[in-house]
């Protein structure tokens, strides 16, 4: 399930733009965090109840991140989960001061929601034996607002390769690009390698970890971003680019929607189209400038390559010069991660940046 975050230190209402543009767009969860100073419980209770309404209006799923001292000044009781129902809460994130009782007697009545930092096997392995229902409990980790302690990728299929064992779900975040949650403002993902990623890149690299849920921790996203998640839902990977050529034909005829040839090469990714279909008109010079091909770069190949004239590839990994082939543009640094996705067989789309660049 796709989801998104929800801080309740902003109104609602003033939320509420957002909330439903991404509603629109196939976001079902919504994670909240109910961390709150005791001053602002009142207000924290209240923005509470208008999140839970509006997602139960909307069917959406809305999980709170709690801690147990948080209860008692939101006037919440574990004791009546249906009183956390009526507020449209359907999934508690058991934060600091919650035993291992209080979470099997809980997953009895709503799903709840583990903190995979601090969960062991021993501990897991104890509230199953209680009677916990695995089927109820997905296994949350942490976002990491600091720059350098998101979590490794070993250390996190590690902890996930068992949390599926015993029949957990998986929630992890992948950071947002616009409007970052302070104090550091460094996005919110879960691994680090993620920091600098797109959050398109990063929601993709955390499909292909088996992650049940992917929730934004940000707050937003860039509209350029969330279009690559209306592609994705066509099948189609959106990649940005900066074109290094002026010729607007060529560029507008290398936008199209092309796929990957079925034969899935090591060093490019190869346009089925391009050649089966002659998307570019030739004959196609040769630049007389050769260049080196970082990866992420595009290229055509010119008529010095014979029947390969017209080609369209993006190299995978760095390539040296080639006087076959021309240079015409690079995907952006932050999407550069999905190339290693683009399997045979998958389509994808170039989007240009208006910038021109010819480095």
């Amino acid at each position: 399930m796709l989801g998104y975050s929800v801080y309740l230190n902003q109104p609602i209402n003033e939320q509420l733009e957002r909330m439903k543009r991404y509603r629109d767009h196939g976001f079902r969860r919504i994670f909240t965090s109910l961390h709150i100073p005791e001053e602002n419980s009142a207000t924290y209770r209240e923005r509470l109840s208008e999140l839970g309404l509006w997602a139960k209006k909307n069917k959406m799923h809305v999980t709170a991140d709690i801690a147990a001292d948080s209860l008692g000044a939101l006037r919440l009781s574990l004791n009546k989960a249906s009183q956390l129902k009526d507020i449209g809460i359907r999934a508690l994130r058991l934060d600091d001061g919650f035993d291992e009782k209080s979470a099997v007697a809980l997953s009895n009545q709503m799903a709840i929601v583990l903190n995979a930092s601090t969960l062991t096997p021993q501990s897991l392995a104890a509230m199953l034996r209680e009677g916990m229902i695995a089927s109820q409990v997905t296994a949350c980790h942490n976002f990491y607002p600091r720059p350098e302690t998101g979590l490794s990728r070993q250390a996190f299929r590690r902890s996930n390769a068992w949390f599926k064992e015993a029949g957990l779900s998986v929630a992890a975040f992948f950071p947002g690009d616009q409007n970052c949650r302070g104090p550091l403002f460094k996005g919110l993902p879960t691994l680090e390698d993620h920091r600098h990623y797109s959050p398109f890149a990063a929601f993709v690299d955390l499909l292909h970890e088996s992650v049940d849920d992917l929730i934004l921790g940000d707050p937003d996203m860039s509209s350029q971003v969330l279009e690559q998640f209306i592609a994705w839902d066509k099948g189609i990977i959106l990649l940005h680019a900066h074109p290094e050529i002026q010729d607007k034909k060529l560029l507008k005829t290398l936008s199209t929607v092309q796929t990957n040839r079925p034969d899935e090469a090591r060093d490019c990714v190869r346009s089925y189209e391009s050649r089966m279909l002659h998307l570019v008109d030739t004959p196609i010079l040769p630049n007389h400038h050769h260049r080196p091909r970082p990866t992420g770069s595009i290229t055509i190949d010119n008529q010095c390559y014979g029947r390969y004239q017209g080609e369209i590839q993006i190299s995978k990994h760095d390539l040296v010069a080639d006087e076959k082939v021309n240079r015409v543009g690079r995907i952006i640094s932050k999407d550069l991660p999905l190339l290693q996705y683009i399997s045979g067989g998958t389509k994808f789309q170039i989007v240009w940046e208006s910038k021109c660049t010819n480095k």
